[in-house]
């Protein structure tokens, strides 16, 4: 069992459940599933970037990536219907558990002047929502190979029906947002 989901079960789901005010157990948020995607518009001219790509977001999520594909041609962008544009990686259960323990405590404190989170990221369901500039702040990607810098979204699902309720569970968790000037 994960860490994070140790810590879920035994101190934050009890705190959570006295402040919110929720007598059952099952109305307390949690988090459902982690996707993580990155735009790869550079594989139209270089065609080894998405696969060193697809390798290096394998290794960071533990799980193989999917292949996103174009639906409509642009052709200023000489990109064509059914050309891949993009890679994802749903994330469930335990191996989201994982991610998110490495993603808290591993990869978010490595940013280069990191100051927090960003705590406006919420989309009013319950999502969470924030992109990472460079892959190499997880520690599975050896920096040597790395032969271009690529950027990926990370949105945290969450069963809270108000963002309110999913930055509570997203805090207690250790998601270290920055203090709202």
């Amino acid at each position: 069992m994960s860490r994070i989901f140790e810590k879920y079960k035994n101190e934050v789901l009890p705190a959570l459940q006295s402040e919110l005010g929720f007598s059952n157990v099952l109305a307390v948020p949690k988090l459902d599933k982690i996707v993580v995607s990155m735009g790869m518009g550079k594989s139209i001219a270089n065609k080894n970037a998405m696969d060193q790509a697809s390798t290096e977001l394998g290794l960071i999520t533990g799980q193989k990536p999917v292949v996103c594909n174009a639906r409509v041609s642009v052709s200023n962008f000489k990109l064509r219907r059914g050309m891949p544009i993009g890679l994802k990686v749903t994330l469930r259960g335990p191996r989201m558990y994982e991610f998110f323990d490495r993603l808290v405590s591993v990869a978010i404190p490595r940013v280069r002047d990191f100051r927090g989170l960003n705590p406006k990221g919420f989309d009013g369901q319950g999502n969470y929502n924030m992109g990472i500039t460079e892959q190499t702040v997880f520690p599975e990607v050896p920096v040597d190979k790395v032969q271009f810098q690529q950027g990926m979204n990370i949105t945290v699902c969450t069963t809270a029906k108000k963002s309110e309720h999913a930055f509570k569970l997203l805090s207690k968790l250790g998601m270290p947002f920055r203090e709202n000037k």
